[in-house]
């Protein structure tokens, strides 16, 4: 059973990078950040370890990507509302991230990207509870094209 999950993400600037996070909200815990990492609460049992590049690459043998140029995941998580989604990309846009693309509006499911001031990438998204429940079809059904 997974318990907890960590997102390791590397970062040119540690200051920069707590300065962004807890600028959306996040907290920092202390207990585990140095001068290498910081490990950013998202909630309880989600966290950010934001690696400096060079301690990042003592976790792997294979090259450490620019996430400015090469995207090799992109961390998405949920939001109550789609307001809610606008406001995390108005928080994380003042904290210094981009938009690299138009929000996406599935009608079931709203979603909106940024990247942080390293480049790595989120999507913060709402999806409507029977999509979520039912999938994208149940919706559709119960919500026809103009209707």
């Amino acid at each position: 059973m997974v318990t907890r999950i960590f997102v390791n993400l590397p970062t040119s600037d540690l200051e920069r990078s707590k300065a962004f996070f807890t600028g959306l909200g996040w907290t920092v815990n202390p207990a585990f950040t140095d001068e290498n990492a910081a490990c950013i609460v998202i909630e309880e049992h989600l966290y950010l370890m934001v690696l400096t590049r060079d301690f990042f690459a003592t976790f792997t043998d294979k090259p450490i990507a620019d996430p400015r140029t090469a995207v090799m995941t992109q961390t998405a998580f949920t939001r109550d509302s789609r307001e809610d989604v606008d406001a995390m990309l108005e928080k994380a846009l003042a904290g210094g991230a981009t938009e690299p693309r138009e929000p996406q509006d599935y009608g079931f499911m709203y979603a909106r990207d940024f990247q942080d001031p390293d480049g790595n990438e989120f999507s913060a998204f709402w999806m409507d509870p029977v999509a979520a429940e039912k999938g994208p079809a149940a919706y559709s059904a119960e919500h026809p094209a103009g209707a």
